[in-house]
Order: C-alpha cells, then structure tokens, then sequence
C-alpha cells in the first residue's frame, strides 16, 4: 500500500490556513470571521496528524484532539457572544458605526 506523502499533507494544510486567514481578514460578519478561525485551526491539526505519522509514541494525535477539544469550547462560547451581540445591536458586523457607544 503506497503512503501519502508528507508534502502532500503540508500544502493541503497551508492552503487552508491561508483560506482561513483571507476570510477572517477580508469579511466584517462574526460568523465568517470564526469560520476562518477554525479554519485555521483544522489546518493546525493537519499538521500535528501528519507528522504524528512518524511518531511511534503518538503525541501529536493526543495532541491534535485536545486542540479539537478546545476549538469546540471556544466556538461555543464565541457563538453564544455573537448571539448576545446581535440581540443588542440587531447586526452582527465587525466595524460598523452602529456598534460603537
């Protein structure tokens, strides 16, 4: 069975992180804005599981799902704010003159 390789892996991961990081510098909503963070945070896992390939002791997988663990917790607390954001301003874009005080 051939493997995939390495690079293959790396490119797969840097071109997600650089989708997630035009998306949360380019668009003003919250929501894109979180997508692109976990987007960003996906590709980091992609890493930590590629090379855990070569790992005989495993760490990167432990690793990559505590990382997961914690994207999850941050996309709920973070969701919940925007909710509470948008019952206050009835928007929920980043930089508008309508959210200043």
């Amino acid at each position: 069975m051939n493997e995939i390789p390495l690079i293959y892996f790396l490119m797969v991961s840097a071109l997600l992180f650089s989708v997630g990081l035009a998306i949360m510098l380019l668009k003003r909503n919250m929501i894109f804005v979180l997508m692109g963070i976990e987007l960003m945070l996906n590709a980091a896992n992609l890493n930590l599981i590629a090379f855990s390939r070569h790992d005989d002791r495993i760490q990167g997988l432990a690793f990559s799902v505590f990382v997961l663990v914690v994207g999850v917790c941050e996309m709920t607390i973070a969701l919940a704010i925007i909710l509470q954001v948008y019952r206050q301003f009835k928007h929920i874009d980043l930089g508008s003159e309508k959210s200043r005080f």
